[in-house]
C-alpha cells in the first residue's frame, strides 16, 4: 500500500523560475499542515511538492507518522512509521527528499529520518537515492511507471536491480523482460556504454552480503538530472536547463531494436547496422534456417560441433554486451586464469570473463546456461571466452605488423589478425617482422599490403599504436566494421555524381542508403587529397572510440584495393557553413537554434578536452566541420588532424602547422604551439560566425581588418548588437545575444592563458553570470601571401584551404624488432 499510495503525492524536479516567497515553507509539523493548493518547497528553492487531485491533506498525525487524509480526515494513505516520537515534523530538502524526523530542523542527518520518500522512488530515480535491494530487511527501491502521464497510478512497466547470478537493471512489462542492461562492470553497466562519458556524473555499486544498489552523483551540483521510467515503458535521463527553464532529454533506453531483450535468440548477436540485424556467433549456425531467413529468429543459434566436456576449449569473443546474468555466478576475488581453470573443471559452464574490467581485469563471473540478449559494441564492448568443441578452435595466431616513420613524436603500428581463434590453452606463438629501411614508400606500401590483408581476413579493422605518448585507446585495439566495396558502390549507386555531397580536403563525399535503408555518409580518399593515410589513422583511432551527442559517430571503414574509404552517420542538414553562410538557408536558424548549436559545440568541446580518457585537440574547428542533424543539433566532425594529451601535458609544439586560415589560434599559427586553448579560440571565432551570420574572413568591414577585429571595435565603442545577424534579432534574447557576444571574445583573445576552459564557457553560456572583461581578441590583419577561401564547403570533408607551415625536421624511421603474441600485444 505505501507504494501504490505515495503516488498521490507529487514530488515535482524542477528548478523554480522564481526564488522562492519569503514565507514559503519547507516543513510541515504536528500544528501546520498542507492541503490542496498549497505546496512545500525546498529552502533553496529546487523542488516543490504538491497535490495531484483537490480535497486532500498532508499531515503529521499521532503517534508520529506522514499521512494522506481526504476531506473527511479519512486516511488514504500513510507512512506507516512503527516508532513512536516527539515532535515530529515533514522537511522537504533540497535534494528533493520528503523526511519525516523528530526534534528539530537543524540537523539533516539520515540517521534521524523515521521515513523518507528516497526509500520509495516510483518512477524517477534523482540523485542521491539508491537503486537495488537490502538483504536484511528485505525492502527493495525500484521502479514504477506511471499509467499514464497524467495519472501517477502504477502502470505496466517496472526496472529493478536484479541481484539474481550476477547483478544487472532489467526492465519489465508485467512478468516480461524487455530490457537489460547487462551486469555491472566496475565501471558502468555493460549494455550501457554511455554511462562513462556522462558530464560530471558520479556512478556508485555497492554489493555485499548486507545490500546490492545502484546510485549516481553530481558532485558539484551545477545541474539537476532525473531518472524516470515512463509510461511507454522508456528510461529516460533528464537534465534540468535553468537557462530556458525546460527539461532536456540525455538519454533514451531502449535506443534500438537491438536492446530488445533476446532479440536474437540462444548465441545470436544483434547489430542494427547490420541487414538482416541478427547474426549468429562465430562457430553457431541458425536453428531454423527457414525461420531466420523470413527474420524470426526467436529459436537462435546452435553450436556447429558438439561439445565434449574432456577436450573442450575457449574462443574469446570481443566488443560485446555481456550476456543476460540471471544464470550466472561470480566471484570477485578470482583473477581470469582461476576463473577458466574453474569453467574448464565445469561440463555446464559455457563462458566465463572478468566481473570487473578496471586496471586489466579482475574477478570472475561465468555462465551455467544457453547465452542471450548479446549485442555487438565494437570498441566499447566487452571480452567474453565462450566453450567450443576441439575442432572449432584456430590453430594459429598470424599477424602482420608495420612500423610507420616516426613523425611528430609518434610511432604508429598497424596491426590485424589473420586467425581469430585459438585455445587458450595452447603455448603462445609468436612471430617476428622486422622493417630495416628507410623508404618513406616502402613503408607506406607495406601498410596498404596490411590493410588488405584486415580486409581479407577480418571483418573489423584493428588498430594499434606504440608512442611516447599514449592513444586514446589506452593500450587496447580499436575495433571498426569493415564494409565491402561492393557494398558501398552499390549504396552510392557506384558513386554517382548525383549522390556526391560535396568535397574537401580528404576527397568527395557521397551520400548512400544501405540494403536495410540507412543513411551514411562517405569520405572517400583522393589520390590527389591534401591528407592522407596519417588522417585516416587519426579519424579511426579517435572518433571509433568517442562516444557523445555532439560528435559525428563514425560507422565503419572500407580498404580494398586502392580505395580508402570512412562511412559516417548521415547528417541531412549537411554542415553548419552549408546553411549560416546562405542568405536563404541561414533564415531556418532563428536565435534559439543557433543559441542551440553554440552549446552543443561547447558541451562537445568539454568532452574532448577533459571527459574523454585523454585531452583531445581538434586543432580544425571550424564552421564546415560542425554537422547538423535533423533537430540541427550540432556535431562536431572531422578528426584527422586531431592530437591527443596524456599524463599532466598541457601544451605541445609541431613544426607541421595545419589547419584552416581563420580559425587557428596564433600561439599555433606562428608559433606551432597547440593546447586545448587553441580550440577554444576556433570555438569563439565560430560564435561571432554564428552570431553575425558572416565568414571570419571575405567580407569586408572598413578598417577593422576581419570579423573579429570588427567585433572587438563594436566591443569597445558600446555597440556590440550591430554584430548581430539582422535575420534573429529579437528584442526578447538582446541580453542573451550580448552575453554570448562577450563569450565570444573572452575565447579568443591573444594570450591562451586569458581564454576560459569549455566547462567554463559552457557555464558562462548556460547561466547568467558575471563575465571578465575581455582583453583584445588575437585577429590578424589580411595578408595577400596567404591564401583566400575559393573551395566549397562539404559536410564531412576536412577543408582543402589549409594553411601549412612546415619548418625543417628530419624525418626519421625506427628500425624495430617487433614480438606478437597470440593475443595481440606487442612486447
Amino acid at each position: 500500500m505505501e507504494k501504490t499510495m505515495l503516488t498521490f503525492l507529487l514530488v515535482l524536479s524542477s528548478l523554480l523560475t522564481i526564488n522562492p516567497f519569503s514565507d514559503a515553507v519547507d516543513v510541515i509539523n504536528s500544528t501546520h499542515f498542507i492541503t490542496d493548493g498549497q505546496t512545500l518547497i525546498s529552502s533553496g528553492g529546487t523542488f516543490e511538492l504538491g497535490f495531484f487531485s483537490p480535497g486532500a491533506a498532508l499531515k503529521i498525525t499521532e503517534p508520529g507518522i506522514l499521512a494522506l487524509v481526504n476531506g473527511s480526515n479519512s486516511i488514504i494513505w500513510s507512512s506507516n512509521t512503527s516508532r513512536v516520537a516527539r515532535n515530529l515534523f515533514a522537511k522537504l530538502l533540497d535534494s528533493g527528499n520528503l523526511v519525516v524526523k523528530e526534534g528539530n530542523d537543524d540537523n539533516d542527518n539520515d540517521d534521524n529520518y523515521l521515513w523518507q520518500s528516497f526509500d520509495y522512488p516510483t518512477n524517477t530515480i534523482l540523485p542521491g537515492m539508491r537503486f537495488g535491494k537490502n538483504f536484511l530487511t528485505g525492502h527493495e527501491n525500484y521502479m514504477s511507471a506511471w499509467k499514464t502521464s497524467e495519472d501517477p497510478a502504477i502502470g505496466d512497466y517496472t526496472c529493478r536491480l536484479d541481484p539474481t547470478g550476477y547483478p544487472q537493471a532489467v526492465l519489465r512489462r508485467g512478468s516480461v523482460k524487455v530490457f537489460s542492461t547487462g551486469p555491472w562492470n566496475g565501471l558502468r553497466y555493460s549494455g550501457l556504454p554511455g554511462m562513462k562519458t556522462a558530464p560530471g556524473f558520479a556512478f556508485d555499486f555497492v554489493l555485499d552480503k548486507n545490500e546490492v544498489y545502484y546510485s549516481y552523483r553530481i558532485p558539484d551540483n551545477s545541474v539537476i538530472p532525473r531518472l524516470v521510467l515512463n509510461e511507454t515503458g522508456f528510461l529516460q535521463r533528464w537534465t534540468w536547463m535553468a537557462r530556458n527553464q525546460v527539461w532536456a532529454l540525455y538519454m533514451n533506453l531502449p535506443t534500438d531494436n537491438c536492446d530488445s531483450y533476446k532479440q536474437c535468440g540462444m548465441y545470436g548477436s544483434c547489430n542494427v547496422q547490420n541487414n538482416p540485424i541478427c547474426g549468429c556467433l562465430r562457430n553457431f549456425v541458425p536453428r531454423n534456417s527457414e525461420e531466420w531467413m523470413s527474420t524470426d529468429w526467436s529459436n537462435g543459434c546452435v553450436r556447429k560441433v558438439a561439445l565434449d566436456c574432456g577436450t573442450d576449449g575457449f574462443v574469446k569473443y570481443s566488443g560485446i554486451k555481456l550476456p543476460d546474468t540471471e544464470f550466472s555466478w561470480f566471484n570477485a576475488s578470482m583473477n581470469l586464469q582461476e576463473c577458466e581453470l574453474l569453467c574448464r573443471k565445469n561440463c555446464s559452464c559455457v563462458a566465463y570473463t572478468n566481473s570487473d574490467i578496471r586496471n586489466g581485469g579482475s574477478g570472475c563471473l561465468a555462465w551455467f546456461r544457453d547465452l542471450v540478449d548479446i549485442k555487438e559494441l565494437y570498441g566499447e564492448g566487452q571480452d567474453i571466452y565462450i566453450r567450443m568443441a576441439a575442432s572449432e578452435l584456430g590453430k594459429y595466431f598470424a599477424h602482420v605488423v608495420v612500423v610507420l616513420i616516426q613523425y611528430d613524436e609518434f610511432v604508429y603500428v598497424f596491426s590485424c589478425l589473420k586467425y581469430d581463434v585459438a585455445d587458450s590453452r595452447r603455448e603462445d606463438h609468436k612471430i617476428l617482422i622486422v622493417i630495416l629501411t628507410s623508404s618513406l614508400g616502402v613503408i607506406l606500401l607495406s601498410m596498404s599490403f596490411e590493410l588488405w590483408i584486415c580486409m581479407r581476413n577480418k571483418k573489423y579493422l584493428k588498430l594499434k599504436s606504440r608512442s611516447g605518448r599514449s592513444e586514446e585507446s589506452d593500450g587496447k585495439d580499436l575495433e571498426l566494421p569493415l564494409f565491402d566495396l561492393s557494398t558501398i558502390s552499390k549504396a552510392t549507386r557506384n558513386f554517382s555524381i548525383d549522390n556526391k555531397l560535396g568535397e574537401g580536403g580528404f576527397g568527395p563525399v557521397y551520400k548512400g542508403t544501405l540494403g536495410g535503408g540507412q543513411e551514411i555518409a562517405v569520405k572517400r580518399l583522393s589520390k590527389a587529397s591534401l591528407q592522407g593515410i596519417q588522417e585516416f589513422k587519426n579519424e579511426v583511432i579517435f572518433i571509433a572510440k568517442l562516444q557523445h551527442r555532439n560528435l559525428v559517430k563514425i560507422l565503419g571503414c572500407c580498404v580494398e584495393g586502392e580505395e580508402t574509404m570512412l562511412v559516417y552517420e548521415y547528417m541531412p542538414n549537411k554542415s553548419l557553413d552549408f546553411i549560416l553562410f546562405d542568405h536563404l538557408k541561414s533564415k531556418l536558424l532563428d536565435w534559439p537554434k543557433r543559441f542551440q548549436i553554440i552549446c552543443g559545440i561547447a558541451r562537445g568541446l568539454v568532452y574532448l578536452h577533459q571527459d574523454s580518457r585523454l585531452r583531445i585537440i581538434h586543432r580544425d574547428l571550424k564552421a564546415s566541420n560542425i554537422l547538423l542533424d535533423t533537430d540541427m543539433n550540432p556535431k562536431i566532425s572531422d578528426f584527422g588532424l586531431a592530437r591527443s594529451f596524456g599524463g599532466n601535458e598541457i601544451e605541445a609544439n609541431t613544426s607541421r602547422v595545419v589547419g584552416t586560415y581563420g580559425y587557428m589560434s596564433p600561439e599555433y599559427a606562428f608559433d606551432g604551439l597547440f593546447s586545448v586553448k587553441s580550440d577554444v579560440y576556433s570555438f569563439g571565432v565560430i560564435v561571432m560566425e554564428i552570431l553575425s551570420g558572416k565568414r571570419i574572413k571575405g567580407y569586408s568591414f572598413m578598417d577593422h581588418q576581419n570579423l573579429l577585429g570588427h567585433a572587438w571595435v563594436l566591443y569597445k565603442e558600446g555597440k556590440s548588437l550591430e554584430l548581430v545577424d539582422d535575420n534573429i534579432f529579437e528584442p526578447s534574447y538582446v541580453s542573451e545575444m550580448l552575453r554570448i557576444f562577450h563569450v565570444g571574445l573572452l575565447c579568443v583573445q591573444y594570450n591562451p592563458e586569458d581564454r576560459p576552459n569549455m566547462s567554463s564557457v559552457v557555464f558562462m553560456l548556460e547561466n547568467e553570470t558575471e563575465l571578465t572583461r575581455p582583453k583584445q581578441p588575437g585577429f590578424f590583419v589580411h595578408r595577400d601571401v596567404l591564401p583566400s577561401d575559393t573551395s566549397s564547403s562539404s559536410a564531412y570533408a576536412s577543408s582543402a584551404n589549409e594553411i601549412t607551415i612546415t619548418m625543417p625536421k628530419a624525418v626519421s624511421v625506427l628500425p624495430l624488432i617487433l614480438a606478437v603474441t597470440l593475443d595481440g600485444n606487442l612486447t
